[in-house]
């Protein structure tokens, strides 16, 4: 028996009553990375409050620690005092980021640059996860890298004398792969050009022109963003930065409070940038009842708060172009189409194949441990739905140590007679630590399964 299973913490879900009252959900994981980079990286102080403190954030906060930025926690923020652009330290010991691939991929691309070595290493979830579509690039740039297994976690990577900007096409949607090489080019002389095809979430952009970074964007005829960055510039901490709350984490409340009969609930502070809404856009389609209340602006990201009901929902086909949009919430909208009266179809879901797990393949195997009817092809996904959820439930659903994966299927649970248990609740403090307590909050049943 490995340590992994004598230590996981099996949860149920099961349906006792609506859901009612008010959630107020973490921060933006997203944006909390980058406010712990580039507030580190920034002169000056900028002080960070509603920050997600799962275990991925504070391990990026960690690795700026590391290499000289000063971060304390103040009450319900945080104080984060930068070196400078430019400026980081050599660490003096290997970058732990344990589950979180956004924070290494992120802090490779901001270190790349830099004339001396840093080594990262993960958990055994992370060490499985491709690093090379951000490496690539880095290596373009000058940047050398020593891994043992192809591009994987534990690597080393050692920056050049002096970094070669570069102009950049993603290959893939990836806000990762941009906002990497968009990091290194800040300790790169000239201008570092990222042609972005496909646009993808774009907090790096606002947040770097917020930091005072000299970037522009420009969309050309075709759609193609053409990102361009001038390097080695200053940087300014902002002062006060409020992080907006996650849509990715807001997808849980919203779904549960759909799919389970006579919900009410209001999801304060949720961040509504276009690139980042596609399941409510998609759960809107489908006839679910959301409304978008008190839109504001917070660090010039879009802020709204909605009211979501219970509601009758039809299965759509949800176009492959939102993929990029909501690629974290198709495992929570697989969950709302189980209740959809017809057939929702998912496609260009490619890039689920390579998130914590195998995420499409970990959909299905839980659609089919609790009896929702459903195919799955290489890049698609198709649920067919019963209002009622006749016979649903009573499965246990193997979570592949993925949070998203144990969140939306605790959602399924409950609106299921039988209940839904997930195989390990564990890692979703990763994202959202306090998701337990929120549902019991709102009257939802979640109990840790004892023996």
């Amino acid at each position: 028996m490995t340590h992994e299973t004598q230590t996981a913490r099996p949860l149920t879900a099961k349906r006792i009553a609506a859901l009612s009252g008010t959630a107020r959900i973490p921060g933006d994981k997203s944006i909390s990375h980058r406010a712990f980079l580039f507030g580190g990286l920034a002169s000056g102080t900028t002080r960070v409050t509603g920050l997600l403190e799962g275990e991925d954030v504070i391990a990026t906060g960690r690795a700026m620690s590391a290499m000289g930025a000063r971060i304390a926690k103040d009450g319900d923020s945080y104080l984060v005092e930068g070196v400078g652009n430019g400026c980081l330290m050599e660490p003096e010991t290997a970058l732990d980021f344990g589950n979180a691939g956004t924070g290494a991929r992120l802090t490779m691309g901001l270190v790349g640059p830099y004339d001396f070595g840093a080594t990262f290493v993960g958990d055994a979830s992370l060490s499985k996860r491709p690093m090379g579509r951000v490496l690539d690039p880095l290596r373009e740039m000058g940047v050398q890298v020593v891994a043992r297994s192809r591009d994987r976690l534990p690597l080393s990577i050692h920056g050049p004398k002096v970094a070669a900007p570069i102009e950049y096409r993603v290959p893939m949607a990836s806000a990762q792969v941009k906002s990497a090489v968009l990091l290194a080019a800040l300790n790169t002389p000239g201008i570092t050009t990222v042609v972005e095809p496909i646009m993808t979430r774009d907090h790096t952009e606002k947040m770097l022109e917020g930091f005072g970074a000299s970037i522009e964007v420009e969309t050309d005829k075709d759609g193609v963003r053409h990102i361009r960055l001038e390097g080695q510039g200053n940087l300014k901490g902002v002062g006060h930065f409020e992080v907006p709350g996650d849509p990715s984490s807001a997808a849980f409340p919203i779904v549960a409070a759909v799919i389970v009969p006579g919900s009410e609930v209001t999801i304060e502070n949720v961040l509504m940038n276009p690139t980042r809404t596609g399941l409510i856009e998609t759960l809107l389609e489908m006839g679910a009842s959301i409304e978008i209340t008190h839109r504001r602006k917070s660090g010039g990201e879009d802020v709204a708060d909605l009211i979501v009901r219970h509601s009758e929902l039809a299965g759509v086909e949800v176009p492959a172009s939102r993929a990029p949009s909501m690629i974290d919430e198709y495992p929570a909208l697989a969950v709302a189409a189980a209740f959809a009266k017809g057939q929702t179809v998912m496609r260009g879901l490619d890039e689920l194949r390579v998130k914590e797990s195998d995420r499409l393949a970990a959909v299905a195997a839980g659609l089919a441990a609790n009896g929702v009817a459903h195919e799955e092809g290489e890049d698609w996904l198709v649920v067919t739905g019963d209002p009622d959820g006749r016979g649903y439930g009573g499965g246990t659903v193997e979570t592949h140590l993925d949070h998203r994966i144990a969140m939306s299927f605790l959602v399924l649970g409950l609106a299921c007679e039988k209940g839904v248990t997930v195989d390990d609740g564990r890692m979703i403090a990763t994202s959202f630590p306090e998701f337990v307590g929120l549902v019991q909050a709102l009257g939802g049943s979640i109990e840790g399964v004892s023996g």
